[in-house]
C-alpha cells in the first residue's frame, strides 16, 4: 500500500497563517499535533512557507512498542532535507523558500503496534516586517515631544513576546515528555502485573505437584495375598 498523503486539518492551517491586513510585531506562529500512526501505515502533512523564512519542528513518539518511528522532510521540490530513521524524537530547522514543505512519519516497519506521535511546528518571518511597521506608525503621534522611538517600543514588545513565545514551546514540551512517560509507567504497571500473575500461577502448580509427589510416597503399594 502506497503512502498516505493527509492535508494539515483546515483549522491547524488557519492557526498558522495570519489574518489578512492584520499587523505583527515579530513574525512567529507555533502550533502543536498529535496524532495516532497505525502500524503498517505512513502518514504526511504540508506547510506552506515562504522565501527566507524559517520552519522549526519537533517530534516525540509518545506511545507505542520500541518509542521509535521514521521521518521524512521534503522541500517544494521533492529533496530530501531530513531522514531520520526508527527515532522517538527529533528537532530540525531549516531556512525555507515559497513552495509547501511535505513531512512525513512513518511506520511501515511495524507489523503490530501503533504509534501516538506529537510534533510541533514553529514559524519564523513569515510577515513583512516594513510594512507591519508602517501600519503601527500610523498610530504613533508626537513622538518627537515624548522623546520616544517606535523601534524601541517594537524592540521591547518583541523581546517580551519571544519570551513569552518561549515559555509556551517549553510548558508544550513538557507536557509531551509528561504524558511519555506516564505512558511508559502504564506499559511497566501493566507488565509487571502480568508476569506477577504467571509466576503465581508457577507457584501454584509446583505447590500442588510437591504435595501429590510427596502424597504418593506415603502410599501403601502392596497387594495383599489371599
Amino acid at each position: 500500500m502506497g503512502p498516505r498523503l493527509l492535508l494539515v486539518p483546515l483549522a491547524c492551517l488557519a492557526l498558522l497563517l495570519p489574518p489578512p491586513g492584520a499587523a505583527e510585531f515579530s513574525p512567529s506562529l507555533d502550533s502543536d499535533f498529535t496524532f495516532t500512526l497505525p502500524a503498517g501505515r505512513k502518514e504526511c502533512f504540508y506547510q506552506p512557507m515562504r522565501k527566507e523564512a524559517s520552519l522549526e519542528l519537533e517530534y516525540q513518539v509518545l506511545d507505542g512498542a520500541g518509542l521509535d518511528v521514521d521521518f521524512h522532510l521534503l522541500s517544494p521540490k521533492g529533496e530530501t532535507l531530513v531522514f531520520d530513521e526508527r527515532k522517538s524524537d527529533g528537532v530540525h530547522t531549516v531556512e525555507t523558500e515559497d513552495g509547501d514543505y511535505m513531512f512525513c512519519f512513518d511506520n511501515t516497519f511495524s507489523t503490530i503496534s501503533e504509534k501516538v506521535i506529537f510534533f510541533e511546528l514553529i514559524l519564523d518571518n513569515m510577515g513583512e516586517d516594513g510594512q507591519d511597521e508602517e501600519d503601527w506608525k500610523k498610530y504613533v503621534t508626537g513622538t518627537d515631544l515624548l522623546d520616544m522611538k517606535l523601534e524601541d517600543i517594537l524592540e521591547s514588545i518583541n523581546s517580551v513576546k519571544a519570551r513569552l513565545s518561549k515559555s509556551v514551546q517549553i510548558q508544550t514540551l513538557l507536557r509531551a515528555f509528561e504524558a511519555r512517560d506516564r505512558n511508559i509507567q502504564e506499559s511497566n504497571f501493566d507488565r509487571v502485573n502480568f508476569w506477577s500473575m504467571v509466576n503465581l500461577g508457577v507457584m501454584v502448580v509446583v505447590s500442588a505437584v510437591q504435595v501429590y509427589m510427596l502424597k504418593s510416597l506415603f502410599e501403601d503399594k502392596r497387594k495383599s495375598r489371599t
